[in-house]
């Protein structure tokens, strides 16, 4: 078994531990509170762009299949913040939930992406990792 394997396994079980426990015990108020926010911006927020909103591509809240302004099929996010981080050979690197998003923003929705650190990514993150309460990690997989 190689280092790395070792590294994912550990830290499949690890978060997998982490995910049985919030499944059982429910969300930390406050933790709830910031996936609302991140819902609500999710829902409403244009980020300065061409008027578009996270939901405008990811239709439902992100739990049914989406489509891009071209008209393309995209699939859920209800399992993506357990593909995360991916490697992504076009840009010849890793990439978080977090630079995913911040993409999303810049590209689709032609708006100023939220900082590194800021509440707004912050809670667009928390919203999507709700999404995938339960699911099993598969960083690298692909989007269901």
């Amino acid at each position: 078994m190689t280092g790395r394997t070792n590294i994912k396994g550990l830290l499949g079980l690890v978060l997998g531990s982490w995910m049985v426990v919030a499944q059982g015990a429910g969300l930390d108020p406050e933790l709830d509170k910031v996936a609302q926010q991140g819902k609500d911006l999710f829902s409403h927020a244009t980020f300065d762009g061409n008027g578009a909103f996270c939901e405008s591509c990811h239709r439902n809240g992100g739990v049914g299949p989406g489509r891009r302004p071209d008209g393309q099929a995209i699939p859920s996010l209800t399992n993506a913040a357990a593909i995360f981080p991916r490697y992504k050979a076009k840009a010849g690197r890793v990439f978080t939930l977090q630079d995913q998003i911040r993409g999303c923003v810049g590209m689709a929705l032609q708006g100023k992406a939220p900082a590194y650190g800021s509440d707004e990514l912050t809670a667009l993150t928390v919203y999507v990792t709700s999404l995938a309460q339960g699911k099993p990690l598969d960083m690298g997989g692909k989007p269901q």
